[in-house]
């Protein structure tokens, strides 16, 4: 690629002459950052598209601008930039790198940003080799999983700190609503806003961009038509992709229920093998998450059913089938993903009664939770609370947890303690 080419796509995006637009900032994944650049290794940044991850690495760079460093003396380079495509090459990022030092006015260790590096081939090599020779504080950021994870371990092993970026949670969908919560007055005085908002966030997700938007449907179908083209297709070489959307839609139909993998081949009329690979790359896309049924055999982990959860409830409506128990599941498919964002170990618990999530720390399980939007009807609210008081009672917890559409109690089984507690409530505690 030409020098001239070059700078001209990198002055667009850096902030030497101006100041690129920056969004608005979310705190908690600023300071996590921060801290991680303090390590000394690399940082990869990962997670599902257009959750957010430019915009965090562009708003840590103007905070160390704020802070002193020399605009020059950072490199953002954002490889989805169209020019690049059909360019890019082993030897990209050195041509690039090269052509940024001629620019670069100070002698101090620059900042390198490198944006959805996965289009570049062999890029963890050049990562490796200015890491090890201490020339630059390196972050990178991907939309896959799977790629980041194989290319790390065989480069970079205990060279790297990661930062997973989601889709809004909820208080920061608050936030982004103009609407703070800091303390328990601001639950009470805000109630009634608060559930509205927890009805537009089930309905369209959290996406940044989608939140903002008065267009939300349509940039939901291009996030969706995105993560299936780009993040799987191109990349894992998928001819087949009407079935490969199929396949997405099924899972996504399904979110919250058991799904097995030799019923799909049967509904698609595609081998075992290709449902297989179909759903780990929509998983190492960030698109879905498979949870396996607990016990200590991890065979039997394996040969159960998993169930399936959406990364974003926003994505599972516009392409997902409208089912009749809608609400539930997207209750359900909330409180794992709040769950996930906490960096919990879930799995599903099934024996004579279910129990939708169980958390594991360690080797021990030390928390049961079940989600049960309508608690008012005696038949589920018995077939609910069967379930949760078995695993209680399996794993010798003192307690368990209800989540509800807008109950709350505490209730006493035996010597167990049932807590019921609002999706609202829970998502902002």
């Amino acid at each position: 690629m030409r020098k001239e080419k070059i700078i001209e796509i990198l002055a667009d995006w850096n902030f030497w002459e101006k100041k690129p637009e920056l969004g608005i900032a979310r705190q908690s994944y600023l300071e996590r950052l921060e801290n991680l650049a303090k390590t000394g290794q690399v940082v990869t940044v990962e997670g599902v598209r257009r959750s957010g991850k430019t915009t965090l690495l562009l708003q840590y760079i103007n905070r160390l601008i704020e802070k002193g460093v020399e605009s020059r003396n950072t490199l953002y380079v954002n490889f989805e930039d169209p020019r690049f495509f059909g360019e890019l090459s082993p030897k990209s990022l050195q041509e690039i790198y090269e052509a940024y030092l001629e620019l670069k006015e100070s002698k101090e260790t620059p900042y390198l940003f490198l944006d959805e590096v996965q289009y570049v081939p062999a890029w963890e090599k050049f990562v490796r080799a200015l890491h090890e020779r201490k020339e630059a504080n390196i972050f990178v950021s991907g939309s896959s999983s799977k790629l980041l994870s194989a290319e790390f371990g065989s480069a970079l092993t205990g060279r790297h700190v990661s930062l997973k970026v989601y889709p809004l949670n909820f208080r920061e969908f608050l936030y982004f609503n103009r609407l703070e919560v800091k303390g328990k007055l601001d639950l009470v005085s805000n109630r009634a806003r608060i559930k509205r908002f927890l009805r537009d966030y089930l309905e369209f997700g959290g996406f940044p961009k989608v939140v903002l938007s008065a267009e939300k449907n349509e940039i939901l179908v291009r996030y969706f038509n995105d993560v299936i083209s780009r993040d799987v297709a191109v990349r894992y070489r998928v001819k087949n992709i009407e079935k490969l959307q199929a396949l997405a839609k099924y899972l996504l139909t399904n979110t919250s229920s058991l799904v097995s993998f030799n019923r799909i081949k049967k509904f698609l009329h595609i081998s075992l093998d290709t449902v297989e690979r179909f759903s780990y790359y929509l998983s190492y896309a960030y698109l879905v998450y498979f949870v396996k049924k607990f016990s200590y055999s991890l065979k039997e982990q394996e040969v159960n059913p998993r169930k399936v959860y959406c990364i974003d409830t926003g994505l599972r409506n516009i392409t997902g089938f409208r089912i009749s128990e809608d609400a539930g599941k997207l209750y359900e498919n909330l409180v794992f993903l709040e769950l996930e964002r906490r960096g919990r170990d879930v799995y599903y618990w099934k024996n004579k009664g279910e129990c939708d999530f169980l958390v594991k720390r360690g080797r021990r399980v030390d928390e049961a939770i079940q989600v049960c939007f309508d608690v008012e009807k005696e038949e589920t609210r018995k077939r609910e609370l069967k379930g949760l008081v078995e695993a209680v009672h399996k794993f010798k917890l003192s307690r368990g947890l209800i989540v509800t559409e807008d109950y709350e109690s505490e209730e006493r089984v035996g010597q167990k303690r049932i807590e019921f507690v609002p999706l609202w409530k829970w998502l902002l505690q």
